[in-house]
């Protein structure tokens, strides 16, 4: 039996690609292990597969002042030490990580004992923990043209993100029994992540108005972020957060308003759904989303408005404009040669294992 130990933590981006390959590596009969750290979000969401979890020591690496800049290099050291000890038990094939600072241990230990490392990185520039690793892997995926051009020329592979092939089976019927809507007006998906986005909220509330003229709204505005002011307007629903309805909601949508983080854009790209992309501002990032959302954009896939240059015209006339358009987007979509992330990523598995 061919066995894997799949990695990544601290944000469920580091996660979602990870879960996404789990029923192409059953059906393959891989024995699937996880190393995480001991709490991270990451055991939260791979507890409810079943597959063995095993937890290690895990600290950050800061590029700012912080006091625990002193003492999370022993955690690392520590971690190090505890993923070691559990490659040399568990003697799999091939590792898989997806990045997060809970990876690198594991990279560097599986690199030691000469186990096959493929990587993946979903931004357009390599964050701190891949750059860490990067030299350890034996190839690297990346989901935009442009990273291809930052990574060792031997080891860059463009295979898009894999995303849960669920998404791909939504029901618009279902979607309107769900949020009581009818199919008399084409809809926007207002999508802000698990925490919500308070300025793409905060603006798409203003310009309500003007495009309930046209379309219905269907709102994911993040926990705690409800406007019960909100709850009676015709053609308007909000919810904290959705999760197994989801694929339907993106079956129902016409077009979509997004943050830019890299798996969403990604999902979004698989649906074929145009997207006003408002990425999230370079002073409350490391600006990747924003690289992310140009990348799109350039690619035809997007329209792109910065936040900070949000105002209720612009914001008003770039939907409009983008459901005019729409069909273009869809086409430039389908002609994407990022399309097949789950088989080009498992081909890159079963030739590292045979090599």
């Amino acid at each position: 039996m061919k066995r894997i130990i799949l990695t990544g933590g601290g944000t469920a981006g580091h996660v979602t690609p990870n879960i996404a390959l789990l029923p192409r590596l059953k059906e393959l009969e891989y024995d699937i292990h996880y190393i995480g750290s001991y709490n991270g979000i990451e055991k939260e969401l791979i507890d409810q597969f079943g597959i063995p979890y095993h937890g290690i020591s895990s600290g950050k690496l800061r590029r700012y002042f912080s006091l625990q800049n002193f003492t999370d290099p022993f955690r690392v050291i520590k971690g190090f030490g505890e993923a070691h000890k559990l490659i040399k038990l568990l003697k799999p094939n091939v590792i898989f990580s997806k990045g997060g600072f809970v990876s690198v241990p594991v990279v560097l230990a599986g690199k030691k004992c000469k186990v096959p490392i493929i990587i993946h990185e979903s931004d357009m520039t390599p964050g701190l923990a891949n750059k860490i690793s990067i030299p350890s892997a034996s190839k690297v995926c990346c989901n935009f043209p442009e990273t291809v051009e930052l990574l060792p020329a031997d080891k860059a592979v463009l295979t898009g993100s894999p995303i849960r092939q669920e998404l791909l089976s939504g029901n618009k019927q279902n979607a309107l029994h769900f949020t009581g809507l009818d199919d008399h007006k084409s809809v926007i998906l207002i999508v802000g992540g698990s925490l919500g986005a308070a300025a793409v909220n905060e603006a798409v509330r203003r310009i309500l108005p003007s495009l309930l003229k046209d379309f219905h709204v269907v709102h994911l505005c993040g926990r705690g972020k409800l406007d019960p002011s909100l709850n009676n307007l015709n053609g308007y629903v909000q919810y904290e957060y959705i999760k197994d309805e989801l694929k339907d909601l993106f079956a129902l949508s016409d077009i979509v308003i997004s943050r830019a983080g890299a798996n969403a854009i990604c999902e979004l790209l698989a649906l074929h759904k145009p997207s006003l992309l408002i990425p999230l501002s370079a002073n409350a990032s490391r600006g990747d989303q924003l690289l992310n959302a140009r990348s799109f954009e350039r690619q035809g896939f997007s329209m792109v408005l910065e936040e900070e240059k949000i105002t209720d015209a612009r914001l008003l006339s770039a939907v409009r404009s983008l459901y005019k358009n729409r069909a273009q987007y869809v086409s430039a979509m389908m002609n994407s040669n990022q399309q097949d992330s789950i088989d080009t990523i498992i081909d890159l598995l079963e030739s590292s294992i045979h090599r």
